[in-house]
């Protein structure tokens, strides 16, 4: 097993399925899910167009990965490593799974949520997901602007 040492050793991984989206042609999203002891329990890359399906994000596969890994929907204690800041959808799978916290690269100003802002602490669940934004931001960033900027291009020619 893969023993992640800090942050931007999780992020590392994200980042390694985020390339798998790109040169897929998906838009370049990935995830990794590390258990309290540093151990890698699952990653996930973005499948959203290959799918045909909104549940194919990074955070969601990952996040089934690691059930079926772990045989257990109860994911306590993980942290869950994204390149892009988690939509609602994934925002709420995450909460429901009882992650303890999410290290995210970039913020998503579409679909995003604000995390980069404050811990979660809504009321109605018993524990926070404490948050961590920025890390290897730039990296995470310029992968999905060479997708967009590829898409642009591609377009271009199709005129």
């Amino acid at each position: 097993m893969k023993s992640i040492r800090n942050h931007e050793d999780g992020m590392a991984l994200a980042l390694h399925e985020a390339k798998k989206s790109l040169s897929r042609g998906e838009v370049p999203i990935g995830a990794a899910l590390i258990d309290d002891c540093g151990n890698l329990i699952a990653v996930g890359h973005n499948l959203v167009e290959e799918k045909n399906s909104q549940l194919a994000h990074a955070e969601a596969r990952a996040i089934a990965r690691a059930n079926k890994k772990l045989n257990s929907w109860r994911l306590n204690g993980c942290w869950l490593y994204v390149t892009l800041e988690p939509c609602l959808m994934c925002l709420g799978l995450i909460q429901l799974s009882r992650i303890n916290g999410i290290c995210f690269g970039t913020a998503s100003p579409l679909f995003g949520t604000g995390l980069e802002k404050t811990d979660l602490d809504f009321s109605f669940y018993e524990k926070k997901v404490h948050v961590i934004s920025g890390v290897r931001q730039q990296e995470c960033a310029e992968l999905l602007q060479l997708f967009f900027k590829r898409r642009r291009e591609k377009k271009k020619g199709l005129q």
